[in-house]
């Protein structure tokens, strides 16, 4: 069986009511360990499906999504990963990546099919 994509967990966590964080990467510049478009999502209890890479800038990305979730405002975060080589900084990659991090919130008000359909009484 395939695994289940990015989309596909999405969904399950809104089905299950829960407003979650999505990572996107928008822009890179140099070495970076993800490609433009990869994708990570925020759990509210700082899990996360998917990776954008990074390893502490992706700490960071986590960090700011938990903020998104709280108070609904997007947010651009740059990740630099050329800071000098060092025993305390393992995610040296030579680049910088750019990214979007946004809310995803469960629909409300939906409308059941029995609600929606005309009765045949009518």
């Amino acid at each position: 069986m395939a695994s289940a994509t990015i989309y596909q967990h999405l969904q399950q966590l809104l089905d299950q009511g829960l407003t979650v964080a999505v990572a996107t990467i928008t822009d890179v510049k140099g070495s970076v360990p993800r490609e433009v478009g990869a994708k990570m999502i925020i759990h509210p209890y700082g899990q996360h499906v998917g990776t954008i890479g990074g390893g502490c800038g992706e700490a960071d990305v986590i960090r700011v999504g938990l903020d998104v979730i709280q108070d609904g405002q997007p947010r651009n975060v740059q990740v630099d990963l050329t800071e000098e080589i060092s025993m305390n900084s393992l995610g040296v990659c030579g680049g910088i990546m750019n990214v979007f991090v946004e809310p995803w919130r469960p629909q409300t008000g939906d409308v059941s099919t029995t609600e929606a359909a005309p009765s045949a009484a009518n």
